[in-house]
């Protein structure tokens, strides 16, 4: 007997013991009832998560600005430099949102959950494009006026100014939102993708 031969007769002698599975003994592993209660179980969480993210930003009567005003805060803490930077328009802008044909409510709406977004992403400078709202009603600057009460009212939001003509002059305004808590691990993955 070669050494081939040798080799062959040794593995089947090995598996001469071993028999096939019947139909009847196989285990699905992913059963259409599993995959189901996984989905209906996601769907769920994710459904809690959205009723219970309010939006916290306000309709109600706003101390009105007038369109040609610049809007401009900056949480104590944050540095001069910061936001020197932020008002020359030196930080590259992540993300840009636009409000021009939304409602109030609509535009209410859009500047929370992008802001809650940009924020879970890492994101921190967007370019919000408002108009000036020389015509609006019932007052002049409308959108303008309650843009700067809501970016006071979100922690998120570390500052805002005014952008400079090249991004919208008086129609628009930087926002710089503070680091997500996981921005080590957001930076990584970005990183990681390039």
């Amino acid at each position: 007997m070669s050494d081939t031969e040798h080799d062959d007769f040794s593995f089947f002698e090995e598996f001469a013991d071993v028999k096939p599975l019947a139909a009847d003994d196989k285990i699905n592993l992913h059963s259409p009832q599993d995959s189901l209660a996984k989905k209906a179980g996601k769907f769920a969480n994710q459904q809690q998560r959205k009723s219970t993210v309010v939006n916290p930003l306000t309709l109600e009567a706003v101390e009105p600005i007038s369109p040609e005003d610049f809007i401009l805060f900056q949480q104590p803490g944050i540095q001069d430099g910061v936001f020197k930077n932020l008002r020359l328009g030196k930080y590259a802008i992540d993300y840009r949102l636009s409000l021009k044909g939304l409602t109030l409510e609509q535009s209410r709406d859009a500047v929370f959950e992008t802001i809650m977004k940009c924020h879970q992403k890492g994101v921190r400078a967007i370019l919000i494009q408002h108009g000036k709202g020389a015509q609006s009603k019932p007052f002049p600057g409308l959108k303008k006026s309650y843009l700067n009460r809501w970016l006071r009212d979100l922690d998120e939001v570390i500052a805002f100014h005014t952008a400079q003509p090249m991004h919208g002059g008086l129609g628009a305004t930087y926002a710089l939102l503070k680091k997500h808590p996981d921005q080590k691990l957001i930076n990584r993955e970005r990183n990681r993708r390039r």
